[in-house]
């Protein structure tokens, strides 16, 4: 299971020396994401994305969950209130538009979710909006505890904010 951490980083030099440093502490760049408030140019670093930064997989969880229960309800009504010529065919019925009620609402929800905000990114808003960098990094559990020693050796300017369990799919 990978943790995320979380560093405030106070300007860009800043974030692209410890940028470097994780690179050669052997962290993947593409776990390595930044993000800034808008119009900061992150060109050396690896900015943050859309699975980063927005609602995007809650919102396509809860879709799930909540198309695969419309979709039963609909597919135990349709099974019991128009019986076919066989009753094998009702529930196989049943079960696709469990199917269906489901991929209906992970995509429709995420459609949703990709424009909202992550919940999780909200509490730096004032610190990016006052021209600080956010730090995001994806470890493994085991190497949380080093990588965290070692940005706070290495950048006492920086602060550290966190971290999360990541959200699995």
């Amino acid at each position: 299971m990978r943790r995320r951490i979380y560093w405030l980083m106070p300007n860009l030099a800043s974030a692209r020396r410890a940028m470097l440093d994780l690179l050669q502490a052997d962290v993947e760049s593409a776990r390595i994401h930044f993000a800034a408030a808008e119009g900061v140019d992150l060109a050396d670093l690896h900015a943050a994305n859309i699975w980063q930064t927005s609602d995007v997989v809650h919102a396509a969880k809860t879709g799930l969950l909540i198309g695969c229960a419309l979709g039963a309800l609909v597919g135990l009504a349709a099974a019991a209130l128009f019986p076919l010529v066989e009753d094998n065919m009702a529930w196989e019925l049943a079960a696709m538009l469990v199917l269906l009620g489901g991929l209906m609402g992970a995509w429709s929800a995420s459609m949703v979710g990709i424009s909202i905000p992550s919940q999780r990114l909200a509490r730096f808003e004032g610190a990016l909006a006052a021209g600080q960098i956010l730090l995001m990094v994806d470890l493994p559990r085991e190497r949380v505890q080093a990588i965290e020693t070692m940005l706070a050796r290495t950048h006492p300017e920086a602060h550290f904010e966190g971290e999360d369990a990541l959200a699995a799919l």
